[in-house]
């Protein structure tokens, strides 16, 4: 999943070796929080860059690094300046060196640990949920276990966001969710109930009947679909969000993620019968990487038309979800 916003993992060199002479270094304080670091930085260095903000990033190693190289520079004329031993002690940890074999990834952190790193940088609890999200997401082997936290990761800064301000939750209100989507196009699905227990039995459990029986009022009283007086039919009324302006990005992927959750379940679900799921891991050149994006976006493009254009003269057996993934692998 790209995300232009976020540091990605990097082999550059570990810098500023272990100081033997800071070995000893004084008893732990309480960190101080990281507003409080920030204003006593810019106040040291006028237009310095803003402290790394863990919101930013996909790799807590990196965020680490970062945060480590940051200190270290704005502390270097001090008596004493930041080092990994000064680390330790405000994590209140034994090893003065554990923070370098954290971040060239020679160790992993524990749950206690990951408390005591937040600490140690004065994270906000917000932002502590957000850095342990990043870390089980970091240290996770299994592809399956890793989309979890992705997503877990994913839905705590949309949350944040919406928390702060930054996301306007009218306009997150507006926003589909997947079931939305998916009970937009089971109009099209032939002999289908949208009574919600049905649609439960329906959708195989994948959201409670009181989920689905809210989506769909809500679909009802947006427009999007209208319900017969008389028969009760449910139909199309206007397309599904017909203007994406103005939806912000962290909407859009939140969406796309759990879109693609669904094609993670349905790998262990479903009878290779019934699903196609295949891939090709290649090696592009720009102007051949464009070639196919646009290839692909033609073909989604081709698909969802002429499906449409059945749809109107007869229904579908099955509401099935087409995802498209071309994304770079390396740097």
């Amino acid at each position: 999943m790209e995300n232009n916003q976020m540091k990605m993992t990097s082999d550059e060199n570990m810098v500023a070796a272990q100081e033997a002479s800071l070995m000893a270094a004084p008893a732990a304080e309480p960190a101080p929080s990281s507003s409080v670091i920030q204003q006593a930085l810019t106040q040291k260095m006028p237009g310095l860059i803003e402290a790394p903000n863990v919101v930013n990033y996909l790799d807590f190693r990196r965020f680490l690094l970062d945060y480590y190289q940051y200190r270290r520079e704005i502390s270097k004329n001090d008596i004493r300046p930041y080092s990994y031993a000064v680390f330790s002690a405000a994590a209140n940890i034994k090893s003065p060196n554990y923070l370098k074999l954290i971040i060239e990834g020679r160790r992993n952190l524990s749950p206690d640990m990951i408390g005591k790193f937040a600490k140690a940088m004065g994270l906000t609890k917000d932002h502590t949920d957000e850095f342990r999200l990043l870390v089980l997401y970091g240290q996770a082997s299994d592809p399956a276990e890793r989309n979890m936290h992705l997503k877990e990761l994913n839905e705590k800064r949309v949350d944040s966001k919406l928390k702060s301000g930054e996301i306007d939750q009218k306009t997150w209100e507006k926003i589909p969710s997947w079931i939305t989507w998916i009970l937009y196009s089971l109009v099209d699905q032939k002999d289908v109930s949208f009574e919600p227990e049905r649609l439960r039995e329906t959708l195989r459990n994948k959201a409670s009947a009181d989920e689905l029986q809210a989506a769909v009022q809500s679909l009802i009283q947006a427009g999007e679909l209208a319900k017969d007086p008389q028969t009760g039919e449910i139909k199309k009324a206007r397309a599904l969000m017909e203007s994406a302006e103005d939806v912000p990005v962290a909407l859009v992927r939140k969406l796309q993620a759990e879109l693609m959750y669904l094609g993670l379940e349905s790998l262990f679900q479903d009878a290779p019968t019934e699903r196609e799921f295949g891939s090709a891991t290649l090696a592009l050149t720009k102007q051949e990487f464009e070639e196919l994006r646009f290839q692909l976006r033609k073909i989604r493009k081709e698909v969802q038309k002429n499906i449409g254009v059945k749809r109107l003269t007869t229904k579908g057996d099955r509401v099935y979800q087409l995802n498209l993934q071309l994304f770079p692998i390396t740097k």
